[in-house]
């Protein structure tokens, strides 16, 4: 069937009569050529346009005419126009380039890829856009770097280098990202292939002496930082990476000379200030600490993580009051919480009789004090009550996470995740209740928990006080922590779980107590193995004072900061000052393994709990090994952790109400070596038998208090009492 006839009506018989014939666009396009070949770009862009306008599918005139725009600095209107040619011509090999370096000139590293992509598939022996999309890739994964986008900006390095592996710069970059996933090995390697096209590298080396500190290998580190420092003397970043590494090893004072010569070659390096006030804090330095914190925040306001190292910093704190501390808590939230969503806002059924989904959030899933925590809540809860979600930002995994991770229904590593992408993967994984363990220790997920991804939030185990985030309903404490009145400084509702918010696993390798050391020395021996930050001037008062009543007695102290002579130096005058001789002290720093560690408190009778800021573990672990453990009830949770523990366990003569009485009563203890004898035999087993290792009791009772948890919140979201 022949086809029908179309007519013009009288416009269009217009439009065509003026439109000109195909001649005068060629006339028109070599025209436009010459402007352009004599550098008259704004003439040639009108030019080409007139060509285009005649003959729309004029290729040549097409790209010129983006060339023409790109010329002139028109970068988004000469993108467009090659998007136009593209569309006519999508085999065009040279436009998809020119598109590439347009779209690299605007800042779209990500788009550019997809256009040397194209020029390749259309043309694969083109080889400027092989060489430009490696330029693209790596642009485009340091894009990501920034953004937080690791594992994305990982893959995007790993492509740049599989084009052009000569660049130092790429692998460099590479290892960065690497070292950002908890890949450190790999992270190495990336930053050795850097060295190797670039020995002066010196970024290279210096964040290779920081991934060999991150693996423990301290010696190679400190060369590295200081090849580093050779080949840059005038940077401030190549003295505090080697004050990162100084500070990881234990050489406090050494440390703190690093960041000094950081600040002396940038008074505005923030991260420096922060370091230092960390390295101060372990000295036990706590003005100093609190000095360069604030130093920090000034330079860095929204430094989340230092914000949090001051207020870790305030609870070791002796002079500062509950009321002070509390104020401090929440103006962290004040800098960096956010309004809260309605109930309504969460798809998760309100249903308060189901299955819950419990998450928890932790840096601290590793050989580390939370886990004897815990291990015994995971290894007892009911599967049948809760799915155990965790969400764990560790970025050396050692066999107590893989233990852990076993323990879990579902396991995500949140190391290089941003906040939001964290806080969205909880939404979608529909997380009922969200527990943090961490509060503001180190490598805390607060951020996360400030956009309340999950309708109920609750904070245990891991920090001695209030968040002070209002997106956090619930901190979970017990009547000895929190005793009435203490709800005044929690910004939390306090839930006090019944006969005590811990329970302690045991240490499984620990050797058997030997006989207490005075039955064979003849002289009593106290000992402390705690965190030498929580020795607080009313500590050293006390701990002096008994010395000096017992003239005969030694004081064992054991801490990581020990191994800085700076560090001892200080310990040992500020008893010499109280009038305790340094012959009379020992003090030693960490020792590799647990069963070391636990074999240590064979040499000492009795331990001492400091104040404000009791030990956890460590009293835990000194009953374990049948020493008992002297502890002074104080006015806030942190300086009433021993006594709920000694509660926990029956043994409430050992927990004194006053100065006084923390003296007597480790004087009482001295005086009675048999009884001390007595209780090494015993004391391990009372302990197993005790509500501090029931784990299967405690699971119930956390159940109990997150089922509560869970109901109150289905009525407030349905209406129903």
């Amino acid at each position: 069937m022949r086809p029908k006839r179309k007519f013009m009506n009288r416009q269009q018989r217009r439009t065509a009569e003026r439109k000109p014939p195909p001649q005068a666009a060629a006339g028109a396009f070599v025209a436009a050529l010459q402007h352009h070949q004599a550098g008259r770009l704004a003439e040639a862009e009108a030019a080409y346009c007139g060509v285009l306008a005649a003959q729309p599918d004029h290729a040549d005139a097409a790209f010129n005419l983006a060339v023409a725009l790109r010329q002139q600095g028109k970068a988004d209107d000469a993108i467009a126009a090659y998007a136009r040619l593209l569309a006519l011509r999508p085999d065009y090999p040279e436009a998809h380039y020119n598109l590439g370096n347009a779209l690299m000139a605007r800042g779209r590293p990500g788009d550019a890829v997809a256009a040397y992509t194209e020029a390749l598939r259309v043309n694969p022996d083109h080889a400027r856009a092989q060489a430009n999309l490696g330029i693209a890739c790596a642009s485009l994964g340091a894009a990501l770097l920034e953004r937080g986008a690791i594992d994305e900006a990982a893959a995007a390095f790993s492509q740049a280098l599989g084009i052009n592996p000569g660049i130092a710069e790429t692998h460099y970059n590479l290892g960065n990202a690497r070292r950002v996933q908890g890949q450190l090995d790999e992270a190495a390697a990336a930053y050795h292939e850097a060295l190797r096209i670039n020995p002066r590298f010196a970024e290279a080396r210096s964040n290779l002496g920081n991934v060999l500190a991150d693996l423990g290998r301290f010696d190679e580190a400190l060369v590295a930082h200081r090849q580093a420092i050779a080949l840059k003397p005038d940077s401030a970043d190549v003295f505090y990476n080697l004050g990162n590494a100084l500070k990881a090893s234990g050489r406090l004072d050494d440390a703190a000379d690093a960041y000094s010569e950081a600040l002396r070659r940038d008074a505005g390096h923030a991260a420096a200030h922060g370091n230092l006030g960390i390295v101060r804090m372990g000295q036990g330095r706590l003005d100093d600490a609190a000095a360069a914190y604030a130093r920090a925040i000034a330079l860095r306001p929204g430094d989340s993580d230092t914000c949090s190292n001051l207020l870790f910093c305030l609870n070791y704190d002796d002079r500062q009051t509950p009321e002070q501390v509390f104020s401090a808590h929440c103006d962290w939230d004040r800098r960096f919480g956010r309004p809260s969503p309605a109930a309504n806002a969460y798809a998760n059924d309100p249903d308060p009789a189901r299955r819950l989904k419990i998450g928890y959030v932790s840096p601290d899933f590793r050989a580390h004090s939370v886990a004897y925590f815990v291990t015994p809540l995971f290894e007892a809860h009911d599967r049948q009550a809760v799915e155990l979600f965790c969400y764990a930002d560790v970025a050396r995994p050692d066999a107590v996470t893989a233990r852990l991770q076993g323990l879990s229904d579902h396991w995500l590593s949140t190391v290089g995740m941003t906040d939001d992408a964290l806080a969205a993967r909880i939404r979608a994984d529909g997380i009922d209740i969200l527990v943090d363990l961490a509060g503001h220790t180190a490598h805390n997920r607060l951020r996360v928990f400030a956009q309340k991804p999950a309708p109920v939030q609750a904070t245990w185990l891991g920090y001695s006080n209030t968040t002070g985030l209002r997106a956090i309903d619930y901190r979970i404490v017990d009547a000895v922590t929190d005793p009435a009145g203490a709800d005044a400084f929690a910004s939390e509702t306090l839930l006090r779980l019944p006969g005590g918010f811990l329970c302690y696993g045991g240490a499984q390798d620990a050797p058997e107590p030997a006989p207490p050391p005075c039955l064979t020395s003849g002289a009593i021996t106290f000992g402390s193995f705690n965190n030498p930050a929580k020795v607080s001037a009313a500590t050293f008062d006390v701990w002096a004072q008994l010395l000096t009543r017992m003239p005969s007695a030694r004081l064992l102290l054991k801490g990581k900061s020990f191994a800085d002579p700076g560090t001892r130096d200080s310990f040992l005058m500020q008893l010499g000052n109280r009038g305790i001789a340094p012959d009379r002290i020992e003090l030693m720093a960490w020792l590799p393994g647990s069963a070391a560690h636990l074999s240590l408190y064979d040499r000492i009778d009795i331990a001492l709990d400091p104040f404000p800021y009791n030990g956890t573990t460590t009293t835990c672990e000194a009953l374990w090994m049948g020493v008992p453990v002297v502890t002074l009830k104080g006015d806030r949770h942190a300086a009433r952790v021993g006594a709920s523990l000694l509660t926990q366990a029956g043994l409430e003569e050992w927990i004194a109400s006053s100065i006084d009485d923390y003296v007597e009563s480790a004087l009482r203890l001295a005086a009675d070596p048999q009884r001390l004898n007595d209780l090494r035999r015993g004391l391990r087993a009372r302990l197993v038998a005790s509500s501090l290792c029931d784990a299967q009791g405690f699971a119930r009772r956390m159940e109990a208090a997150y089922a509560g948890q869970w109901q109150r919140w289905c009525s407030e979201r349905t209406g129903t009492i």
